[in-house]
């Protein structure tokens, strides 16, 4: 059995695309982990949506033996983590588990967004961090501007950075050497009582909940009752393994080890991420300082194409939240699109994700309505509500102020394309609060409203930069703003679905907008359609469809019989008022879909 001083607990962290997963690649295949033949690329990402665009979602482990060259044996614990923002409360929970970091760096693009936000979350628990200078093996590679772009933009020094190809295998021994000799060993004592910090859980078919545990003092070992210090349960450990990528059972876990644990849990909501885990005998007083809950920032809702296919939305919305328990989701009905629900989610790409394994996976036709975010509203009786839903507005008379979330923006940009990302923050309310150059790459800082930013903002930024600009943000506060709910009229009738709460300077162009799309998508009737959007009371635009004309006056012949045709226009002319009146104007699918991808502004 090894001590606890050759155990080495690490996070590989990364911006997007930057090459996390293949490095864990290479150093699985070179520790042993798996064969030749079991090996494949990204061995860690399990989804075949993580495979597909070749991004990870969910942070997974592994644990490794490596023999260094110094002749001794030492284990190693391993933690892919996700490089998107939308996941960051993963890299977070990640990295309360581990003593130190790898660095990885493409030496062809340098440092971007998503490196900063992960390297400050290592550095705020005191990590020791490696610093790699990814894909060396490509002509654009870079190794000198790469390291000093590091030291000046997040100021860790790079002399001993260690250039390495994923893809190739260069480099890594190198990397494993570095592990041994620069990270520190985990700080645990083995005569204490248990203590366990709950990392993760996720829903296992055959076992139930499995809970994912580093070990801080004493030991866990099969059949041993446990105390979860958040709720107070007790439970007894049914099974005790590692992942070596593969799950492997073993009798027991020690203080600075990472491994699962399964007690019989039904339910994901019984494990809190982040919580304590002791011996139910002797339960410890204090808790370790867990990790914030993740929030959702956005909301929208989702309705099933077909309304048959609503209990499918249901049971699928139900077992995915059994693996992702930062979405939340509750029941809504919308006059204009029938039974639904009112999702939350971290970001977009957790929306679009969340949605393409909905379809993908549980075969439902989703419509999902324009992403919205959390408002604080303040009542004139001194009650403040949390608004997700627009359409739940109260009328503008009780209402003294709303309150929107606003967020820290850091934008890594090649100096060419400054001008025009400058333009578009100040377009979405944007207070320029730090800007800075590194070479010819720029790094600036934006306070921006999320609600700006969470429609189109990351693919319009993408779009003008030519895919070269990365973004990242934090949420900072509630701001008042003057924010009026734009309602969407058709046939004099709301449609709740349409409803967006939005700035009342760029109010009337989006109700021009929406007003003229609906007018092209709606169908003709037979009688006259008023497409209107307003404020309150007050219309702020209107187009018109027109209605479909059958000529009564065919019948006819010869001229002069006036009063006759008089009498049929009237007729036909009051006919239309009473089909107005009572007419239904279907919208159709199309319809929504095209309003939904309107621009804010």
């Amino acid at each position: 059995m090894s001590t606890i001083d050759n155990i080495r607990n690490f996070s590989i962290i990364a911006h997007i695309d930057h090459g996390k997963s293949t490095i864990a690649d290479r150093i699985i295949h070179k520790c042993g982990g798996l064969t030749e033949r079991e090996m494949k690329a990204q061995v860690l990402d399990s989804m075949d949506i993580e495979r597909e665009r070749g991004i990870t979602i969910k942070a997974q482990t592994v644990k490794l033996n490596y023999k260094a060259k110094n002749g001794k044996e030492y284990i190693f614990n391993i933690i892919d983590t996700p490089g998107h923002v939308d996941f960051s409360y993963e890299v977070s929970r990640s990295l309360y588990a581990c003593e130190g970091s790898i660095l990885i760096v493409d030496s062809t693009q340098g440092v971007e967004a998503q490196t900063l936000a992960n390297v400050y979350q290592a550095l705020d628990i005191n990590h020791e961090i490696i610093p790699v200078l990814n894909k060396i093996d490509l002509p654009a590679s870079d190794i000198e501007r790469t390291s000093k772009q590091i030291e000046e933009v997040i100021g860790i020094d790079t002399e001993n950075a260690i250039p390495c190809s994923g893809k190739t295998g260069e480099g890594i021994e190198d990397i494993l050497e570095q592990i041994v000799n620069q990270l520190p060993g985990p700080k645990g004592k083995l005569d204490q009582d248990l203590k366990c910090l709950l990392v993760d859980s996720w829903y296992d078919t055959y076992l139930g909940v499995v809970i994912l545990v580093r070990v801080i003092n004493g030991k866990i070992t099969k059949n041993m009752k446990i105390k979860m210090l958040s709720t107070n349960q007790d439970y007894f450990v049914e099974k005790v393994g590692v992942f070596t990528p593969k799950p492997k059972d073993i009798n027991e876990l020690n203080a600075g080890e990472i491994g699962f644990i399964t007690t019989g849990i039904k339910v994901l909501s019984e494990t809190k991420v982040g919580d304590t885990i002791c011996d139910a005998s002797k339960p410890v007083i204090e808790a370790l300082p867990g990790f914030k809950p993740s929030k959702p920032v956005v909301f929208c809702g989702l309705f099933p194409v077909d309304s048959s296919e609503f209990q499918k939305l249901k049971d699928g919305l139900a077992k995915l939240k059994l693996n992702d328990a930062s979405f939340s989701f509750e029941q809504e009905t919308s006059s204009a699109l029938g039974l639904g629900f009112r999702c939350g989610f971290l970001g977009l790409l957790h929306l679009e994700i969340v949605t393409e394994r909905l379809e993908r996976e549980f075969d439902v036709n989703l419509l999902t309505t324009t992403p919205g975010v959390i408002y604080k509203v303040y009542l004139n009786n001194g009650n403040t509500i949390d608004l997700q839903n627009p359409s739940s507005l109260p009328d503008p008379n009780f209402i003294k102020s709303i309150e929107e979330p606003w967020i820290n923006a850091t934008i890594i940009t090649p100096d060419q394309y400054l001008g025009s990302i400058i333009k578009m923050c100040q377009d979405k309310r944007g207070i320029q609060t730090n800007l800075s150059y590194s070479e010819n790459r720029a790094v600036v800082n934006y306070e921006l409203p999320l609600n700006e930013v969470v429609f189109d903002f990351n693919d319009r930024l993408k779009s003008m930069t030519s895919g070269y600009a990365s973004f990242d943000y934090e949420i900072i506060e509630h701001r008042e703003g003057n924010l009026v709910k734009l309602g969407i009229l058709v046939n004099a009738e709301n449609v709740d679905a349409l409803a967006m709460i939005i700035h009342k300077d760029f109010a009337q162009k989006t109700g021009k907008e929406v007003c003229e799309k609906l007018k092209d998508l709606i169908p003709r009737h037979n009688f006259m359609i008023p497409v209107q959007a307003a404020i309150g009371g007050k219309i702020i635009a209107r187009e018109t469809i027109k209605g479909f004309k059958k000529d009564v006056l065919t019948k006819i012949h010869g001229g002069g019989a006036t009063d006759r045709k008089r009498k049929l226009l009237e007729k036909q002319k009051k006919g239309k008022a009473r089909s107005k009146q009572f007419g239904k104007v279907e919208i159709p699918q199309e319809a929504f879909i095209g309003v939904l991808k309107i621009n804010k502004n």
